[in-house]
């Protein structure tokens, strides 16, 4: 019965030991979506709350937090400031303007909305998301872009940060 139990050990338990760190997943997500009715783009991003925190601490001030109770003031100005070097939308030809409507937590995820006005039609959209690739080497970002029934994705990382989608109409 020892030996059973030994064996097992051997087996099951001290091969799972080895697997002590995790292998971090770099990874956001934003989705457009036309709004027709409303002429924009409405966009929804969800990024890792600790990978933001980390750029922000050392892109603008290291005594940044991010979270609901602990929130250092002036963090939407920063985040701001970030998409706007950092994700860039081409609707048909003309570079656009982001605006940035806010954030909401969600467990371990930030969730920014933003929004660009003034889009009556989307038959292509190039989209750079150079979002957290300046402080990891493994982000990657996925888009998902919405037109009516048509939708359409890009995986984006580093040295092939943008990409081109065309909608029928």
């Amino acid at each position: 019965m020892k030996r059973i139990i030994l064996i097992i050990l051997c087996v099951f338990i001290v091969p799972m030991s080895s697997f002590k760190k995790a292998h971090k997943f770099y990874v956001s997500v934003t989705q457009i979506e036309h709004n027709e009715e409303q002429q924009s783009l409405q966009m929804i991003s969800r990024i890792f709350i600790d990978d933001i925190e980390e750029l922000l601490k050392e892109r603008y001030n290291d005594s940044i937090m991010l979270g609901v109770e602990k929130e250092t003031s002036g963090v939407n100005k920063y985040l701001k400031k970030y998409f706007d070097q950092k994700l860039l939308i081409n609707v048909n030809g003309e570079q656009k303007s982001l605006n940035f409507i806010g954030k909401e937590y969600e467990e371990d995820l930030m969730i920014c909305y933003l929004e660009i006005e003034n889009i009556s039609s989307l038959e292509v959209i190039e989209v750079s998301n150079q979002i957290l690739m300046d402080l990891f080497e493994e982000q990657q970002n996925i888009i998902h872009v919405k037109k009516g029934k048509q939708r359409k994705s890009l995986i984006l990382e580093k040295g092939k940060d943008n990409g081109m989608l065309k909608f029928s109409k």
